[in-house]
């Protein structure tokens, strides 16, 4: 039985991995990676899917909001950098044999012109109802619904 498609944002600070950093990646696909919220971390688990769709967000850098879209390209697995002590994400206990943290691989659908700005986002009836416009939200990971996703595309002048 195939699985409902979902809609989905997943923030990222651009001086980390920005859309042109995805879309310089080998077939425009990277894993993503460091999430260390356990909430997050369950919806890439247990409910982000193969072939779901993605909003990319500009978290906490200017210019903030959507800055495009991408594809899951391969469902939640371990995350390799919880085991690896030279990185930022390395988690000591996390065991090999129960890993802690999930990872998604993503694929660039498009670059939108421009971001579509958080102001923007919030002068739209359907977009100012999103998770990610909610005062203290900072869950890296967060469900959106087709509508939701439609809006989007509408401000960023782009079809779906």
């Amino acid at each position: 039985m195939a699985s409902k498609l979902r809609y989905w944002l997943f923030k990222s600070e651009p001086s980390a991995f920005s859309i042109d950093d995805l879309a310089a990646s080998p077939e425009q696909t990277a894993l993503w990676d460091g999430v260390r919220n356990y909430q997050a971390r369950n919806f890439l688990r247990d409910d982000v899917a193969l072939g779901d769709l993605v909003l990319f967000y500009n978290s906490r850098e200017e210019p903030l909001g959507v800055a495009g879209t991408m594809k899951i390209a391969k469902a939640g697995y371990p995350d390799p950098k919880q085991f690896d002590p030279s990185s930022k994400y390395f988690d000591a206990k996390s065991p090999a044999d129960a890993p802690r943290w999930t990872g998604v691989d993503v694929r660039l659908i498009q670059k939108f012109p421009a971001v579509v700005s958080r102001e923007q986002l919030g002068a739209d009836a359907t977009c100012a109802a999103m998770m990610v416009m909610k005062r203290g939200m900072r869950l890296s990971i967060q469900p959106v619904t087709r509508e939701e996703w439609l809006a989007v595309h509408k401000l960023a002048g782009v079809r779906p």
